[in-house]
Parts: structure tokens; sequence; C-alpha cells
């Protein structure tokens, strides 16, 4: 990881990134206890890992990271969606939304803020989008695969 994202990532825990994983982390548990929200609960447990270090990671949708469909993106994908939406998706968006707010106050918290608000979207329609490092986002632009 390079320097600037460990001390932006440091920052970032300090200043209350932590809460929204545990957030995440909250809402894979009760994914999982009902069984049939396994599925939600992994990427749930995954998205938690990059809201506690999102810098020097991106989401990216995987059908156009990967050149190919399946089925998280396409129409069972979309239903998986709208379920996770109905269930855990909106309050994960309005907590990253207040936490957005309240960095936004300071000129230092902008980033925190901006993260915070791709990080809303994310939870709004997660499923069919995958984490990966900027360095592989960057190789896959360097070799015309996105």
């Amino acid at each position: 990881m390079p320097l600037v994202s460990f001390v932006l990532n440091v920052l970032w825990v300090v200043t209350g990134g932590i809460w929204m994983a545990l957030g995440w982390l909250l809402a894979a548990v009760l994914m999982a206890v009902s069984i049939i929200g396994i599925p939600w609960a992994r990427s749930a447990v995954t998205i938690a890992r990059y809201t506690l270090l999102p810098f020097g990671q991106t989401a990216v949708r995987r059908d156009e990271f990967r050149g190919r469909e399946d089925i998280g993106t396409g129409g069972v994908g979309f239903i998986g969606n709208v379920i996770w939406f109905v269930l855990a998706g909106w309050w994960l968006a309005l907590g990253h939304l207040v936490a957005a707010a309240g960095l936004a106050i300071t000129i230092i918290g902008l980033p925190f803020a901006w993260a915070h608000l791709k990080l809303a979207l994310l939870a709004l329609w997660p499923v069919g989008t995958e984490i990966v490092t900027d360095d592989e986002v960057e190789r896959r632009r360097v070799y015309g695969r996105v």
C-alpha cells in the first residue's frame, strides 16, 4: 500500500470510518442469521473491509472490469440489489450520508466526505460490484481492458 493511501486510511479510521465498517458488519450478521441472506452477508463483509480501508482500492462494475457478465450482473443481480436496498442498503447509505455531512464541515474532512458519498452509492446497489486495488485498475487501463 502506498504511503499516501496508508496515511489516508489511518486518518479515515481515526475520523470515524470504523463505525461505518461496523455497520456493514452488522448488516452481514443480520443477513447471515436469515440463512437465505448468506450471499449478501459475504458481500457485506467484503464491503466492510473496503469501508474500513477505502483508500488504495476502488469499487468497479464486475461485468465492465472482467469483460463478461455473470449471475450478479444480470437480471438476478438486479433482483438481488432490490432486495438488498429494501433490507439494508437504504440505512447504510443514510449512515454514509450523515458521516459525509459531518466531515464536509471542515476542509480536512472533504476527501473523507467524498469517500463516504461514494460508499453511500455502493450501499444502495452493491450486487455486481467488485473491490479491486487501484494498481489493478491501472494495469487494466494500460493493457486496454477497462
